[in-house]
């Protein structure tokens, strides 16, 4: 699967409905985008919002890693991934390998709906 994206969306869990909510509030802004996300995330964002998302496997199931390997193939240079900073996650280990590969390969990076806008301020500006 040869997949390019302009934005991927991610979120723990216990901020699924966080990023719902941003989407919802973002979706003109995001429309016209080329959309990428984990199994789960990108199955509620579609089912909320009609928004046409890729969806790849659940982040625990190897979704985190197909994310990454588009981050280091240069398939994917934005990445929205709403952390919850008060759970214990079993796949931790995964998901510092994503931080890693965003950070090396100096993807424009948002783990907070603050951070989320203003990489999505950065994409509108790409496309002017």
């Amino acid at each position: 699967m040869d997949i390019h994206a302009d934005l991927a969306l991610v979120a723990h869990d216990g901020k699924k409905d966080d990023m719902i909510s941003w989407v919802e509030e973002r979706i003109d802004l995001l429309r016209p985008l080329s959309l990428v996300a984990t199994g789960t995330t990108g199955t509620r964002i579609h089912a909320a919002t009609g928004l046409e998302v890729t969806r790849l496997l659940s982040g625990p199931l190897g979704g985190d890693a197909q994310l990454g390997a588009m981050i280091s193939e240069g398939r994917l240079r934005n990445l929205i991934f709403f952390i919850d900073p008060l759970s214990a996650l079993p796949h931790d280990v995964d998901v510092k390998s994503l931080l890693r590969l965003a950070i090396l390969y100096d993807v424009r990076l948002a783990v907070n709906a603050r951070s989320a806008d203003a990489v999505l301020a950065a994409l509108a500006a790409d496309s002017r």
